[in-house]
């Protein structure tokens, strides 16, 4: 380790390891990271030219927004199998209507503003057809209106799960047919909070989570048959 690293202030280290935690992210929304890879602390370290410090927080902050999940041996992609996957759908129908709800009440002005902000930018990105972008803004509207549900044992429990969103989203982003579904639905429920319609805000964020259900198994569904396609093949 060179004496430049071990010297380097706090906040050098720190934009080194957000640099290092989007490059991994956007490798991860592109689809560039395979099941059976793994991430390991010092070989990232190594291929970025830093110590090993900022590549783990960078690894470790993937993995509490729910993109990796640690393992003995490293960080990899989430392992829920579907079942997993189905009954997490049953979970949010249950609690984030109420969630959204009482966010509708909660939101000042200026995280209202926030929201019309990151809406604009998802809106930018989507007829940039810019995928890696357009996750990103869907992921801050979703982080940013959960942050402002005022009980906090119901704002833990969401995000609690991320790593089922975070999966389900890097499955059916890939069809583009999927993102005006998901800007449209997100902008209602921006309209509901403006309205301050709790009533709403429940009902488009369980529309949501149907919707999201239903692109998760028809991907699910895409990905069983062209499995079954190359076993054939090979055999």
């Amino acid at each position: 380790m060179s004496a430049g690293k071990t010297s380097s202030p706090p906040s050098v280290a720190q934009s080194t390891s957000g640099q290092i935690h989007d490059l991994l992210m956007g490798r991860i929304q592109r689809g560039e990271l395979g099941q059976d890879v793994r991430l390991v602390d010092t070989a990232v370290a190594a291929e970025f030219g830093v110590s090993r410090m900022p590549a783990r927080d960078a690894l470790m902050r993937l993995a509490h927004e729910g993109y990796l999940e640690p393992t003995t041996r490293g960080f990899m992609l989430p392992r829920l199998d579907h079942q997993e996957i189905l009954e997490i759908f049953d979970l949010r129908r249950l609690l984030e209507p109420r969630a959204a709800a009482m966010a509708a009440l909660n939101l000042s002005d200026e995280e209202l503003k926030a929201l019309d902000d990151i809406q604009a930018e998802a809106h930018a990105a989507m007829a940039a057809e810019d995928i890696e972008r357009l996750h990103r803004a869907c992921e801050i509207f979703r982080n940013s209106w959960i942050a402002s549900v005022p009980n906090v044992s119901l704002r833990k429990a969401l995000q609690r799960y991320m790593t089922q969103v975070q999966a389900v989203r890097l499955m059916t982003f890939a069809d583009q047919a999927n993102h005006p579904l998901i800007v449209a639905g997100n902008t209602q429920l921006y309209q509901a909070f403006c309205r301050r319609d709790a009533v709403a805000a429940g009902d488009r964020i369980l529309r949501f989570v149907f919707e999201g259900e239903a692109a998760y198994l028809q991907a699910h569904e895409e990905i069983r048959n062209q499995t079954a396609t190359s076993s054939a093949q090979a055999g």
